[in-house]
Parts: C-alpha cells; sequence; structure tokens
C-alpha cells in the first residue's frame, strides 16, 4: 500500500539557533597593530631605537618561563624589525606611515574580504534556515507537492534533514524528486538540474530519473500512483537508475 500524499501532519519542532561562533583572539595580529601605530610618524633613528627596546624586552622576557611562549611579544618584536628595514631601504627622512606599507595594505584587504566572505555566508544560513522553515509550515499544510522549488533548495533539503537528527526526509526527497522530473520551477533550467545532480543523493537523482521515464510510458499518471519508484530508489539507487536509462536507450530507439 502506498503512503499518502501529501503526508500526515506530525508536531513542529522548535529548532534552536546556534550562535554565530566567535573569532579566536589574533594575539599575533594586535601585535602588530599595536607597533604600527607606535610607529607612524616614526624616522629610522627612532624605529631603531624602539627595535632596540623590542630586543631587551624579549631577552628579560626569556627568563621566564611563563613567557617562553608570548606569541604577541614576538609578533611585536619581528614588526619592529621589519619596519626598521623597510626604512632602512627608504630614502633618508623617510617616516613610517602605514597607509604606504604595502604588507599593511595587502593584509588589510585580505581581512576585508575574509571578513565580507564571512558576513556572505552568514546572510546564506540565515536564507536556508528561513527557507527550511517555509518548507517545514508548508508540509503540516499539506501544500508542499504544489511549491516550486528555488535556487538552494537543495541546502534546504540538508538543513531539513539536519534538523531531524540525519533522518532522511522522505515527503521532501519526493517533493524534489518529481519537481526535478518535471522541471518544474528553478530546475526548468538546465543549468539547474545540471547542478542539483552535483548536490542531491544518488536515491533521490534515480527516483528523478525514473520518474522522468515513467512519464512518457503513462503521461498523467499521478503521484499515489507513482509512490513505487520512490520505494525502489531507496531501496536500489543504482538499479532503479540502470531501469531509468533502459526505458529511455528504449525510448529513443523507438523515435
Amino acid at each position: 500500500m502506498s503512503s499518502p500524499w501529501p503526508p500526515q501532519h506530525t508536531a513542529r519542532r522548535s529548532v534552536p539557533r546556534a550562535a554565530a561562533p566567535r573569532e579566536p583572539v589574533d594575539h599575533a595580529r594586535i601585535g602588530r597593530r599595536v607597533v604600527r601605530y607606535r610607529a607612524k610618524g616614526m624616522d629610522a633613528g627612532a624605529v631603531a631605537r624602539a627595535l632596540e627596546l623590542a630586543r631587551f624586552d624579549a631577552r628579560q622576557d626569556s627568563r621566564h618561563e611563563h613567557l617562553a611562549d608570548d606569541e604577541r611579544g614576538r609578533a611585536e618584536l619581528a614588526e619592529w624589525e621589519r619596519i626598521d628595514q623597510l626604512l632602512a631601504a627608504a630614502a633618508p627622512g623617510t617616516v613610517y606611515d602605514p597607509e604606504a606599507d604595502d604588507v599593511v595594505q595587502a593584509e588589510l584587504a585580505a581581512e576585508a574580504a575574509a571578513a565580507a566572505a564571512r558576513e556572505a555566508e552568514l546572510r546564506e544560513a540565515a536564507r536556508v534556515a528561513a527557507r527550511a522553515d517555509e518548507l517545514q509550515a508548508l508540509r503540516e499544510l499539506g501544500t508542499l507537492e504544489q511549491t516550486e522549488p528555488r535556487e538552494g533548495d537543495e541546502a534546504v533539503r540538508d538543513e531539513l534533514t539536519q534538523r531531524a537528527g540525519s533522518y532522511v526526509q522522505k515527503d521532501v526527497d519526493a517533493w524534489l524528486a518529481h519537481a526535478l522530473a518535471a522541471h518544474r520551477g528553478h530546475y526548468a533550467d538546465p543549468a539547474a538540474r545540471a547542478t542539483a545532480a552535483d548536490l542531491l543523493p544518488p536515491h533521490l537523482l534515480a527516483h528523478a530519473a525514473l520518474l522522468t521515464e515513467l512519464a512518457h510510458l503513462a503521461p498523467g499518471a499521478g503521484v499515489d500512483q507513482l509512490a513505487f519508484a520512490a520505494r525502489l530508489a531507496d531501496a536500489d539507487p543504482e538499479a532503479t537508475g540502470g531501469l531509468a536509462a533502459f526505458l529511455a536507450h528504449a525510448r529513443s530507439g523507438q523515435s
């Protein structure tokens, strides 16, 4: 007996949102920034004196076991040495300016790019979570089957599966397989279907492939009549894919 579509309503489970992880403190970066702030406007002589003081402090710290692994101290000393060499190679009278320091500007650009990437990841995670909430609500209303798939719903499927403790969401998989086979919504674009082939699990792709061929054999067949396709794909995705390929080959030979 085939399982009913839409599935029976289930109680919606509230899933807590995990807070964004905090970045670990980068003591070396802090040390470099402190040195650059202090060195701004210094000429070569002033930087050389600051370097000697930093070396003295490093020698003093080396005598204390609890300071032996001072990451910030090592970074500060290395930065004073770098700036000292930078000014030694510059024209006489040059003062240090972080805005004219290629190393500093490259670091700032890299940090800005990393921050933008993290922000984009957070926005995408929020979008996926919101779409997962929407699909969950549609499941409860019994209208998931009529919903058009959107770009990124493959990630939403993963989110719903994760929320369910890795339990495969058969109704969501069936919805995606039917949409993929019928080229509905986002899957009307061949490029989207090709992308989905790299993101969706084998059983779902085999299900969609078999549905595509069954649609040619029995046009207008209802979802309930084709429920066996999902069971075949779940039981043996490889064999189901082989059956779909056989039917496609047979159909092409008849045309």
